[in-house]
């Protein structure tokens, strides 16, 4: 059995991961309130963002894939702040 504070450092993680805004801030405040240390909240950040980049790193190359095979000419670029055009 998990106990509290791992089960919070997933769902940061996880609510990162899901691009969910208002569950970030809710489990952050959560986390806020159990006195979770900070590394391990950074941590949990960087977890979820590694899991997110791939996910949308692979919705990345089936799009290229796509428009190559229906002749699309799509794409789609985004600097390191994640800003697409």
């Amino acid at each position: 059995m998990l106990d509290v504070k791992t089960k919070e450092l997933i769902a940061i993680g996880a609510s990162v991961s899901a691009n969910c805004s208002p569950c970030i801030r809710f489990h952050l405040d959560k986390a806020k309130k159990l006195n979770i240390d900070a590394e391990d909240i950074r941590t949990a950040l960087q977890v979820g963002v590694m899991v997110r980049g791939g996910a949308a790193g692979q919705m990345d190359e089936l799009l290229s894939e796509m428009s190559k095979k229906y002749t699309l000419d799509y794409h789609v670029e985004c600097d390191k702040k994640q800003t697409c055009e």
